[in-house]
């Protein structure tokens, strides 16, 4: 479920299914997401889960039982584009995690800029008890989020933990009360996207160098983004509202 906008919304809608994932729901996601990337007038998007139990509770493992080597392998580069979509979006991307966030739902949102969660929100990487290990980029993005020692453990024990611990970590921005969970995540959204896009789209790209490239590299990225900005619109208005002592009144929106 899409809904558009400014601040537009994604909604994976298998209440039932706790929001699996499965092949149709990856490929439902892949579409919205051109969609959004084309979409000029998005200016930050939500991702959440439907009902009040789960976010996404991990990919749908009754699908996944019957598959050969081969089938695996098209599934695991499937989850790994979609993942890879939501990183690579020029826009910020917030998680609102409302309950269950587990497998392939916490490697969704680990490919977000951001997580908002709700109280009750359980996270984990439970793949090793089911025979396999995280296919849609955790073993690889978690480490990055929360540090290589505690990632090791909990993708290799399958632990699940709890909304503070996932905040203490630094995986989550906030916690909130679960009635809260969108208000809080709509209300972040709207201070983002009050902030000029042209910046907002460096802002992630830069971020996004710090986590693919090696540091020297990442460090010329910032410089180049750094530099671009001075022969912008937003850049001259920005500091010229900011002498004048006023809000800035951005260009590019």
């Amino acid at each position: 479920m899409f809904e558009s906008g400014t601040i537009a919304t994604l909604t994976i809608n298998r209440p039932k299914a706790l929001n699996a994932l499965n092949r149709a729901v990856l490929e439902e996601i892949a579409r919205v997401l051109r969609d959004v990337r084309h979409d000029s007038a998005v200016r930050v998007l939500i991702v959440t889960g439907a009902g009040d139990r789960a976010f996404v509770a991990g990919a749908d493992i009754a699908a996944m039982a019957g598959m050969s080597t081969v089938e695996g392998l098209e599934f695991t580069r499937l989850g790994h584009r979609v993942m890879n979509t939501f990183e690579d979006l020029p826009i910020p991307v917030i998680a609102a995690v409302n309950g269950f966030a587990l497998g392939g739902g916490l490697e969704l949102a680990l490919a977000c800029d951001l997580i908002v969660a709700s109280e009750k929100a359980r996270f984990g990487q439970p793949e090793i008890n089911l025979g396999i290990i995280p296919g849609f980029g955790g073993t690889q993005r978690l480490p990055h989020r929360i540090g290589h020692g505690r990632a090791r453990e909990l993708i290799m024990t399958g632990e699940m933990f709890d909304a503070p611990s996932a905040l203490a970590w630094g995986l989550v921005s906030r916690v909130v009360a679960p009635d809260q969970l969108i208000a809080e995540t709509r209300k972040l959204a709207e201070k983002i996207a009050s902030k000029s896009g042209f910046t907002l789209r460096q802002a992630k790209a830069t971020l996004r160098a710090a986590a693919t490239m090696e540091e020297d590299a990442g460090l010329r990225f910032e410089q180049n983004a750094f530099g671009a900005l001075f022969g912008s619109a937003d850049q001259a208005e920005g500091m010229k509202a900011f002498v004048e002592k006023r809000a800035p009144q951005w260009r590019h929106r």
